[in-house]
């Protein structure tokens, strides 16, 4: 693959040395993991275009183009606004004519813009820089960068400034898009919980452990993960149970484990089961005279409207670690 220190060719040598030669946009963009409309916009925008062009109109891209191009995507991808992109990456390659410069650092990202195409808002360089690889389906990129924020950031706030909020933007596209964007929403879920999981747990404390499930009809997972992952980091003894637990299933398990808390998480209230809830508050285990029951954690927009007495419902991934984490006087040992 051609790198970013090497010189471009000149028009005049390849149209006279080797005519039809180059890859044309379609290829380009497949390689790149872009759309040919993003490069004829970068073209137009930005004189990101090739250095030739066959008799006058045809595009064909010369491998010292797509070295441009890949320089140009290594910076959008990381949190770089286009714009500025485009400038360094032409700082880096030198003028037109073929003559290169070396590279000069980016600057650091302005706050403002979309990742990807993606509705963002205000967030993160880094989510930012998560999006747009997502958007490009570029897997190696979005695995590096998620590792790179859940160790400069920590387990809690990669998940609460990069992780979900570049979740949530698949989500609003992909509602707003019909089926476009599935692809996206699956690719990067998927890596977020292989992130998740790929957090080192210390040694777990002793006591009795945090049951972590969804309700029965809850596919939703990441938000659970991301609550195991951080429960694992403060060395909290916990059961993933994962999606979807049949009442009876979550029931047999609470009476086998006798946990200090069990978390049960609803994305929508279509999925709320309160009743299954009281009926877990209500489990009792242990001799007659001692007996002990779980605090039980209501996770997730789902439980909206109300909470039932005796129970408690995190805000967010900080509280419920804040409420189940291992200086909490309600955990028994």
């Amino acid at each position: 693959m051609v790198t970013a220190m090497e010189s471009r060719p000149n028009s005049a040598t390849h149209t006279a040395s080797a005519p039809g030669a180059g890859l044309t946009t379609g290829t380009v963009a497949r390689r790149l993991g872009v759309s040919p409309t993003t490069l004829r916009s970068w073209d137009r925008r930005y004189g990101l275009g090739p250095a030739a062009r066959e008799d006058g109109r045809h595009r064909r891209w010369t491998p010292g183009d797509v070295a441009l191009l890949e320089e140009m995507c290594r910076l959008t991808a990381a949190g770089v606004p286009p714009g500025e992109a485009a400038r360094t990456a032409l700082h880096a390659f030198g003028p037109r004519d073929g003559t290169c410069r070396a590279p000069v650092p980016a600057q650091a990202p302005r706050s403002g813009g979309a990742g990807g195409g993606l509705p963002l808002g205000t967030v993160r360089q880094e989510c930012r820089g998560l999006a747009r690889a997502a958007v490009r389906l570029d897997a190696p990129r979005v695995e590096a960068r998620l590792a790179l924020v859940v160790e400069h950031l920590g387990t809690t706030a990669a998940w609460e400034e990069v992780m979900a909020p570049a979740l949530r933007a698949v989500g609003r596209k992909w509602a707003t898009a019909g089926e476009r964007y599935v692809e996206v929403e699956h690719l990067l879920s998927w890596h977020v919980s292989s992130a998740l999981r790929r957090v080192p747990p210390v040694s777990a404390l002793a006591g009795p452990p945090v049951l972590l499930a969804c309700v029965p009809e809850e596919q939703h997972t990441l938000p659970v993960e991301a609550l195991a992952a951080g429960l694992g980091g403060l060395g909290v003894p916990l059961r993933m149970f994962g999606a979807a637990v049949p009442a009876a299933a979550l029931d047999d398990a609470v009476r086998r484990t006798g946990p200090a808390a069990v978390v049960l998480w609803s994305q929508s209230r279509d999925t709320a089961d309160r009743r299954l809830a009281r009926a877990i508050a209500g489990r009792a285990w242990g001799v007659k005279g001692a007996r002990a029951g779980a605090r039980v954690l209501l996770a997730g927009p789902g439980w909206t409207g109300g909470t039932p007495n005796g129970m408690l419902r995190p805000r967010g991934l900080r509280e419920a670690l804040r409420l189940l984490g291992p200086d909490q006087e309600g955990r028994r040992g």
